[in-house]
């Protein structure tokens, strides 16, 4: 077997450890080991998503893409000239899917035995593309069906009309998928160029949680992993940030309201985190992920005094929630659900967190805010796909494996005041409404 440069990262707050291989192909490796377990999980991600604009063409000139094109290409690497891989994965057992965001697309499969034959698979068709003229203009149809229920989601609109009120210029506002339009401009030559841009070893990451044999996963990369090209990495297209990263303070639009078939109105009220020009695409640390998830807690969890005020108001229901939504370049809190009366949500939450800015954060709502938090996150790594997806996730953000459980366990109250005061600034906010046709 090959001889690869091993580092172990352990976590002994929560008892877990990953090790993490930096294979002679230049795909980094995490193998996540946990004996006992009935399943195992693998991913084989690229950093490369709907934010990305450009790439290299066959003469490592940038051009600008259409929207959806990462999302399409997830699609058609599934194919080639004899069959799908979803026929293969049939054979092993094996439950496979992929998906595309933002900043990456991954593939991935859950097994309970076979996991080596399953892996072979993974990494065969992942790096195997087939395009073709035939292909390409058959999946357009299928894609095309796929966008259109997309935007005939209200769920999915509130979202993306409050993306568009918040950023003026950063592709975060673009849905993933892209339109029927963009998708009618791809082509297997542009296909290739994306996929010879951003599938590249070094700019990729495997990760693998489960009962299994390390040396058996490392074997079958040992066989099939092809060395990366002597060409620049994909990761300089996004090193400096590219200009449509670059976004203003301001926000685009302070609402946006639009009238579909929905039985109750469907709001968002989002408050954009400022990243100043020279930090653009840059993502958020895992201090800023950590306080801004305990900082939610406190002023809109389950356990905090808006909810049940919004509770016992009747202005609210169980689909109420608020998170961090982040990325390169991009941060946003967001407060959404479903209500009969959106805009007295709104105000109410606008009115909490303007008096906690007032008046600072109680120590002891901190405290269990912040233990609810690292429950939850220590929690998530008993199951194996979110133990390695979070795994990859913190290797595309920059950061160590295991980096959100210590910044949660070392939080004060200062910091997430400050986060409090600097990003839930009114001038950022914005607010999206879906309500039932008339």
């Amino acid at each position: 077997m090959v001889s690869h440069p091993t580092k172990e990262i352990r976590c002994r707050r929560i008892g877990e450890a990953c090790v993490r291989i930096d294979h002679p192909s230049g795909l980094p490796i995490f193998l996540c080991p946990k004996p006992g377990y009935r399943s195992s999980y693998a991913v084989f991600a690229t950093r490369y998503g709907s934010l990305d604009t450009t790439c290299r063409d066959a003469q490592g000139k940038v051009v600008p893409v259409p929207e959806g094109i990462a999302h399409y290409l997830e699609h058609k690497l599934f194919e080639n000239e004899d069959c799908d891989a979803f026929q293969r994965y049939a054979a092993t057992g094996a439950s496979a899917n992929a998906y595309t965001s933002f900043d990456h697309t991954a593939y991935l499969f859950t097994c309970t035995g076979r996991l080596t034959d399953s892996l072979e698979i993974l990494l065969d068709f992942v790096q195997a593309p087939y395009f073709t003229e035939e292909t390409v203009a058959k999946e357009q149809g299928i894609i095309g069906q796929e966008i259109r229920m997309l935007e005939d989601s209200p769920a999915r609109r509130t979202l993306f009309n409050l993306l568009r009120a918040l950023y003026v210029r950063h592709p975060v506002r673009v849905d993933i998928g892209g339109t029927v339009e963009s998708i009618s401009r791809i082509t297997p030559e542009l296909l290739y160029s994306c996929y010879h841009t951003y599938y590249d070893l070094r700019n990729m990451a495997l990760a693998v949680a489960g009962d299994f044999s390390p040396e058996e996963v490392l074997a079958v990369a040992d066989r099939l992993l092809k060395p990366a090209p002597d060409t620049p990495s994909p990761a300089l297209l996004r090193k400096p940030p590219v200009e449509s990263f670059r976004e203003p303070a301001e926000i685009a639009r302070e609402r946006v309201e639009e009238a579909m078939p929905v039985a109750a109105p469907l709001f968002y009220l989002g408050y954009k985190a400022l990243f100043p020009e020279n930090e653009a695409g840059r993502y958020p640390t895992a201090a800023e992920e950590a306080g801004s998830a305990v900082l939610l807690e406190l002023l809109a969890g389950k356990a905090s005094p808006l909810y049940a005020r919004l509770m016992e108001q009747g202005l609210i229901n169980e689909q109420f929630g608020a998170s961090y939504f982040s990325g390169p370049g991009f941060g946003c809190y967001l407060f959404g659900g479903e209500s009969a009366d959106p805009d007295a949500v709104c105000a109410a939450i606008r009115e909490e967190v303007a008096r906690l800015q007032r008046e600072g954060l109680d120590q002891q709502a901190f405290e269990r805010s912040r233990r609810a938090v690292y429950g939850r996150l220590a929690a998530a790594y008993n199951d194996v796909e979110n133990c390695a997806d979070a795994v990859v996730a913190d290797y595309f953000s920059g950061r160590e494996p295991y980096a959100l459980i210590d910044e949660t366990a070392a939080l004060g109250v200062e910091w997430v005041t400050k986060l409090l005061r600097e990003n839930l600034r009114a001038e950022r906010s914005a607010i999206s409404v879906i309500r039932p046709e008339a």
